[in-house]
């Protein structure tokens, strides 16, 4: 049960980011009305951390989940436009 969990947080953080004016993983930011979608995946994923490790470790897990994403998605970023930006 923790999978889905990790991949909801996961996904809410990086929903979230797209949002953001200074992500730097796509081109255009995604539209703000995106946000209350990675509330949804957010609280969905920890009411499922909740489920699965209790209500004290699932908040944490699904912080420290949330937080994991929200550290590495900028340099998820800045690899994915240096890779790009070399031709070979």
């Amino acid at each position: 049960m923790w999978l889905p969990a990790l991949l909801a947080s996961t996904a809410a953080a990086t929903v979230f980011y797209l949002t953001m004016a200074r992500q730097n993983c796509c081109r255009k930011t995604w539209p703000r009305v995106w946000r209350w979608f990675a509330l949804a995946l957010a609280i969905g994923g920890l009411i499922l951390w909740v489920d699965s490790a209790g209500t004290g470790a699932g908040i944490s897990a699904a912080l420290a989940a949330t937080m994991l994403a929200w550290t590495l998605l900028p340099y998820l970023g800045w690899w994915w436009r240096a890779r790009r930006e070399v031709k070979p």
